[in-house]
């Protein structure tokens, strides 16, 4: 069995492939590499043993995502393709709504002439809004976004759901993400923004690791315990492995369908920092700044429906997500780009 993964160089996707390849399934890998590196991919295939057929493309373009789905028999797509940061989606509003929205259409088109009919779309806790209470449940509406990067996310799973419902055939599901953190144990592949990192886990490792000076922490007067925002920090581990569960639901029904990944439990950017110099033994100088546009307070999933219905659920803990996200800072401290 074959599956084409769209944004596979990057962090959830390479780790993502991998857990596919350890499985027994075959892997197509496409990116464009704007925020991501091929080397990924050969770390996967080292760790794997196993190749991956990389095609360095962008799947807006569908003149070049034609040949691929050609060449191969393609079962399934995950869809990662995207940016991906909430404040700089903000600053940059129209680069989010071409590149998220034309990803999933332009792909959807070509899966649609080659009779692909199953995706598992990469979404975002994000789409929950300001207006709904946590935990969050999938049968919450989706609410007023405070960024555009979470109405690309509401648009894009109203486009899916919009497919498989004019086609009883297509099976899609919708899976929204908390807040990935952590790396693969091997410290071979992690999370390795291009210039200063947009979310908190690398910039703790690179001030860690003498590469930044100090952490600023976004809002200290939030009605939360200590005053910082409460996320739910879920192992990128358990996340990819959460796809791999999506997809072999996906192969047993058709509709749409919509999982929470995450832990269910919400922790603050203090305790989680606090966390990463316990566990590391590493100082992690850090400052109060103000709030960040676009930031909620507190938001954390409930994921009993991916438990019953998967048979998924997250095993590893915040000590393991600080652990493996230094052990693969330190052995990289210049992310791929130190590859020998």
């Amino acid at each position: 069995m074959t599956v084409l993964v769209a944004g596979g160089c990057g962090y959830i996707g390479s780790h993502t492939c991998l857990e596919f390849l350890e499985r027994g399934f075959d892997v197509v890998a496409v990116d464009n590499l704007c925020n991501s590196s091929a080397e990924a991919l050969r770390r996967v295939e080292e760790l794997t043993g196993k190749q991956i057929a990389f095609y360095p493309a962008d799947v807006r373009d569908r003149e070049a995502v034609e040949p691929i789905f050609r060449a191969h028999s393609i079962d399934c797509v995950i869809q990662f393709a995207g940016l991906k940061a909430v404040g700089e989606s903000v600053q940059m509003p129209l680069e989010y709504y071409d590149n998220n929205l034309n990803a999933t259409i332009s792909l959807c088109q070509v899966m649609r002439e080659h009779g692909v009919k199953r995706m598992i779309f990469s979404s975002s806790a994000t789409v929950y809004g300001a207006d709904n209470t946590p935990p969050y449940v999938e049968s919450m509406p989706t609410g007023e976004c405070t960024n555009p990067y979470g109405w690309t996310k509401v648009m894009s799973e109203k486009i899916l759901q919009g497919v498989a419902q004019a086609d009883p055939e297509w099976s899609v599901v919708l899976l929204r993400y908390f807040n990935p953190i952590g790396a693969h144990p091997s410290g071979r592949i992690g999370e390795d923004p291009e210039g200063i990192p947009n979310n908190l886990m690398p910039y703790i490792t690179q001030v860690a690791v003498g590469k930044r000076e100090k952490l600023s922490i976004f809002g200290s007067d939030y009605p939360t315990p200590d005053g910082t925002c409460i996320r739910d920090y879920i192992h990128v581990v358990d996340l990819a492995r959460g796809h791999v569960a999506a997809m072999e639901y996906a192969m047993a029904h058709t509709g749409t369908e919509i999982f929470n990944l995450g832990t269910g439990r919400g922790v603050s950017v203090t305790e989680l920092v606090e966390t990463f110099e316990r566990v590391n033994g590493v100082p992690v100088p850090h400052v109060y700044a103000g709030r960040r546009e676009g930031d909620l307070a507190v938001c954390y999933a409930n994921a009993d429906k991916a438990r019953q219905m998967l048979g998924w659920q997250a095993q590893l803990d915040i000590a393991d997500m600080c652990r493996d996200s230094w052990n693969w800072q330190r052995q990289n401290p210049e992310g791929y780009r130190g590859a020998d």
